[in-house]
């Protein structure tokens, strides 16, 4: 009987053991998602802003 895939005993040559960190990936682009539009956002507010005091 064959070892499930994924069991220690299942060491085909097509097992992948590389661990991978997409949690990393998705934080940066939760930041750019969010950070960009805030940025500008926030410029654009401070840019009127200053057109009020001149």
């Amino acid at each position: 009987m064959a070892a499930p895939p994924g069991s220690a005993a299942h060491a085909g040559p097509d097992r992948h053991d590389v661990p991978t960190n997409t949690a990393a990936g998705r934080l940066a682009l939760g930041w750019l998602l969010v950070g960009v539009p805030l940025a500008y956002g926030v410029t654009q507010t401070l840019a009127r802003v200053a057109q009020l005091f001149q």
